[in-house]
């Protein structure tokens, strides 16, 4: 097959310029660019690279003179927004290109947290109870709260915004966490109610059939047993950082008979409420009484070989080369 990887970067880029795995991950940081590459090639498709900043004539030229079967797609942003993201897919639409992930209907359910959470709630799926303080009209006050809350930016991604100071105690602490987020980030503050408990990760692949792998998750050893754990930016990303609190992410640990199921349950569900295509990862927490909640959504999540969606199917026995394959063909037209 033509293949076409697309991929944003955080400067201008022409269109003649060439990536190879190498360069994609040792000159720019982009270990999930470079392994999709390396697999692509390796399974003997016709690869072209297209890096993407602030150029739409780009995109379009190369589909016209490319004209790849499909568009494996990997951008994150347009001119370094992430809001612009669900944009990518609707100008390959508006193509007829086909393309791997997410539609723009998916993507942008899921960018806005809360728009999300009010969607899942409607489908009696058990989220957090959460306001939101807007960057236009901030709260001044919590009425009826239940502490503790944790507080992170309605649209932002891959945890930014999420740091110790987003577990609050207090309505003054939420409030305060909530008017650094609008100062920051410039958008709106999500404020919920803080779960306690495991977090899972459920990695989902498909269109109409759906697969769900085995769940991963992710191990705060070394945090003491009175500090709340979550996924920070800094436990996620943060390799120093991960190493000396023993944070890890694995197959996640024994579960109560029958609950397996059950997750892999729900995962369909909110994949098939949110609209998400190709594939995507869904984060909830499993408390001390049995209770899932599911945290949020993520449509595209990394394809890096390491990462939890390949990790995941690799537990379940889909190689790595098998999982591409298989994410070229599920393509959307």
């Amino acid at each position: 097959m033509k293949v076409l990887v697309l991929f944003d970067v955080a400067r201008p880029s022409s269109a003649s310029e060439t990536f190879s795995p190498e360069i994609l991950k040792e000159q720019e940081d982009k270990e999930t660019e470079a392994d999709v590459l390396a697999c692509l090639q390796r399974l003997g498709h016709e690869v072209e690279t297209l890096a993407v900043f602030n150029d739409v004539v780009c995109i379009i030229d190369k589909l016209k003179t490319f004209a790849p079967d499909v568009v494996f797609n990997l951008t994150e942003s347009f001119h370094s927004n992430r809001a612009h993201e669900p944009n990518i897919p609707a100008l390959l639409e508006l193509m007829k290109a086909r393309y791997t992930g997410a539609r723009p209907d998916g993507l942008m359910l899921c960018k806005d947290k809360a728009l999300a959470k009010k969607v899942l709630t409607y489908h009696r799926v058990r989220v957090p109870h959460f306001v939101i303080s807007t960057e236009a009209r901030p709260l001044k006050r919590l009425r009826r709260f239940i502490f503790p809350a944790f507080v992170k930016p309605v649209s932002e991604e891959s945890s930014e915004g999420v740091s110790k100071a987003s577990f609050a105690r207090s309505e003054e602490e939420a409030l305060e966490r909530a008017r650094f987020i609008q100062e920051k980030f410039h958008c709106d503050a999500l404020i919920e109610e803080y779960i306690e408990g495991r977090e899972l990760y459920l990695s989902v692949m498909g269109n109409r059939k759906l697969s769900v792998f085995p769940p991963r998750e992710i191990f705060f050893d070394q945090v003491p047993d009175d500090e709340p754990k979550f996924a920070t930016f800094k436990a996620k990303w943060n390799d120093a950082y991960r190493k000396k609190w023993g944070i890890q992410n694995g197959p996640a640990r024994e579960l109560p008979p029958g609950l397996e199921e059950k997750l892999a349950r729900l995962a369909r569900k909110v994949y098939r409420v949110l609209k998400i295509q190709g594939l995507g990862r869904i984060d909830v927490r499993l408390t001390a009484a049995g209770e899932i909640v599911t945290i949020e959504a993520n449509p595209n999540p990394s394809l890096a070989r390491e990462d939890d969606f390949a990790q995941a199917a690799a537990t379940a026995g889909v190689d790595y080369d098998t999982l591409i394959q298989r994410i070229l063909d599920s393509a959307s037209a």
